[in-house]
């Protein structure tokens, strides 16, 4: 009896398991983890070193892994809700990276010209002006999504296609270069801290939109109107108002990350920084068993694809993939990975196990009558 009581539980929490979404980017970072550990166990080591100044800073794949993956991650957070609410994503956040870089970049340099010898405004007021410039074309799109009922992808393909070159006009076409030390703080080590800046960036974020889950209803009614608009407004949500809302949080996830990216070469290459990188931040979203769809959604899956593909390419960069074949092999990956995410693959899966656990129960039953 107690026996089957055991497999029961055992059953239900594999059944609860599967139907969970984490279950998804969960099995491909333990896939990843046991490739790497047979291939080379050395990908997890991790040394203290120092800087040519003497700080101390710790090395190792799994740092780059942790360091490089917290722009994602801070854009995971904001295409979570995006998606939820919109049931599209916002395809222009590389390219509004470039631009909120480039008013960073801009602010430091004041009247000095693209090369100062010290930066001739604070930080803090270069970001805040890039976060104001964010949150201001985040709720450009919004309002296209929204108001104007334009499909998400449609509307931010406008920014997609003119960012780039709108960051490059603030600058004057320019390249500036911060030379002050203090700048690459951001993008890469405080002294005297060994761990990546970014690191501490990217967990505030995160704590920052727990708390905003947790103690608003925002979360709530993102998904109400994902699911269903009408529905929502008649319930007293303002569907317009919530995408709105999501697009300008998409907006300041777009600063932060403009800020890292800028502050680890301390200058930008309008045409490459942050190339691509909307795919990759769809893809966490996906990979954390998100409905691209829109309602529904768990915000830590998607945070946790982010690090899956960020662990993944850091992977293939260690096997010596070339640089160009890449994203052939992510898409491969990827798309194994959003298909066994789908509802009705782990439908299917979790009714395979249930076979299986009706077979295993019956096995005991018919020894003993025998």
């Amino acid at each position: 009896m107690e026996k089957e009581i055991k497999k029961n539980k055992a059953g239900d929490f594999f059944k609860g398991l599967l139907r969970n979404q984490i279950i998804i980017p969960l099995a491909a970072l333990l896939i990843l983890i046991i490739v790497n550990l047979i291939a080379d166990p050395s990908f997890f080591k991790i040394t203290l070193g120092h800087t040519s100044d003497g700080f101390p800073v710790l090395s190792g794949y799994l740092i780059t892994i942790l360091d490089y993956a917290s722009e994602l991650a801070i854009l995971a957070i904001g295409m979570t809700l995006v998606t939820a609410a919109s049931g599209g994503q916002d395809i222009s956040v590389g390219s509004c990276i470039a631009i909120a870089g480039s008013v960073i970049l801009r602010v430091l340099c004041g009247n000095a010209g693209a090369h100062p010898e010290t930066m001739q405004n604070p930080i803090i007021l270069a970001f805040l002006l890039a976060l104001i410039v964010s949150m201001a074309f985040g709720a450009f799109n919004g309002v296209l999504v929204a108001y104007f009922k334009i499909q998400p992808m449609i509307a931010t393909l406008i920014l997609f296609t003119a960012g780039r070159s709108i960051a490059a006009w603030i600058n004057h076409n320019e390249l500036p270069i911060i030379k002050d030390a203090a700048f690459g703080y951001f993008g890469n080590f405080i002294p005297g801290i060994p761990i990546p800046t970014p690191v501490f960036i990217a967990a505030a974020c995160m704590l920052i939109i727990w708390l905003v889950l947790k103690f608003t209803t925002l979360g709530l009614y993102a998904q109400s109107v994902g699911i269903n608009n009408a529905s929502s407004r008649l319930n007293g949500i303002n569907p317009e108002l919530i995408k709105l809302i999501t697009y300008v949080i998409m907006g300041a996830c777009v600063a932060v990350a403009g800020l890292i990216k800028v502050s680890r070469i301390q200058t930008i290459n309008y045409s490459v920084v942050a190339l691509d990188i909307e795919m990759d931040a769809i893809l966490a979203v996906a990979l954390g068993g998100n409905a691209l769809s829109g309602g529904k959604f768990n915000m830590w899956a998607s945070i946790l694809g982010a690090y899956v593909i960020q662990f993944l390419t850091t992977t293939l960069y260690k096997f010596d993939v070339n640089a160009a074949a890449l994203p052939a092999y992510k898409a491969v990956v990827v798309i194994i990975l959003v298909v066994l995410s789908a509802p009705i693959v782990r439908e299917k899966l979790s009714q395979v196990w249930k076979q299986i656990s009706l077979k295993m129960n019956k096995t005991p039953a018919v020894q003993e009558a025998k």
